[in-house]
């Protein structure tokens, strides 16, 4: 009898399903960094190319809003994918003695950590936006908390890289050993698996790192390019794994 043919072992089916909700909360994570980045990086152009300071004050003031509602969205939606994926991670060691194979995982989090990164940056030129609006009492007072954010996410850069290396360096070593796990071969959502997901991520990563490279001014596209950047972001993000 075939391998596929036999019977599933005992919490294989409801292992697919928590696989599921570890890949639903994984998207999310990455739909919510692109999306932050692409709408922070966006107003800030916006605020830039603005000709008045009556009209570089909205959208200074929006650009706040989009990094005041990004950071605990990241935070809650990182620990959610944290969550699901510690509970994966139990449930396979409880029905195959080993977990398979995780080398993409240490790419995932470094990704991860490059949007924090990403997003703190933009985050500490927003004083200098309320200063062109002529706020600078209010400039002040944020660039207080921007550097103390800084502060904190420099640290926990640092503490993420220690334990980042150490978390690879322990995938690397436990890939050359012998007799590794089965993986799941009754896995019913195994090779089934739409692959326009890779595409639409790397579009979604495209139109980001331009929309990056207008807010360092290495280029000037126009303003229908820019909106056609930020809506090829938001919809290839969004659409990834429907």
């Amino acid at each position: 009898m075939l391998l596929t043919e036999m019977a599933p072992p005992p919490g294989a089916e409801a292992l697919t399903g928590l696989r599921a909700r570890a890949r639903t909360a994984r998207r999310a994570v990455f739909v919510a960094l692109t999306g932050s980045i692409a709408l922070l990086t966006t107003a800030q152009v916006l605020a830039d190319r603005a000709p008045t300071r009556e009209q570089t004050l909205p959208l200074a003031v929006l650009s706040l809003a989009v990094l005041a509602t990004a950071l605990p969205v990241l935070a809650a939606t990182q620990l959610v994918w944290g969550a699901r994926a510690r509970v994966v991670r139990r449930r396979e060691r409880e029905l195959f003695a080993v977990p398979p194979s995780a080398r993409r995982r240490p790419l995932s989090r470094l990704g991860v950590a490059c949007g924090w990164a990403v997003l703190l940056l933009l985050g500490g030129t927003c004083p200098g936006q309320f200063r062109a609006s002529a706020l600078y009492a209010f400039a002040d007072a944020l660039s207080w908390a921007v550097e103390a954010a800084m502060v904190i996410g420099s640290a926990a850069g640092v503490s993420f890289l220690i334990w980042w290396a150490r978390d690879a360096l322990g995938i690397m070593a436990r890939a050359g050993r012998p007799g590794g796990s089965p993986g799941d071969p009754w896995d019913p959502g195994r090779g089934a698996r739409p692959r326009g997901g890779a595409a639409l991520w790397t579009g979604a990563a495209v139109a980001v790192a331009a929309l990056l490279g207008a807010r360092a001014h290495l280029w000037e596209p126009p303003m229908p390019i820019i909106y056609a950047l930020l809506t090829a972001a938001l919809v290839c993000g969004v659409v990834t794994d429907e």
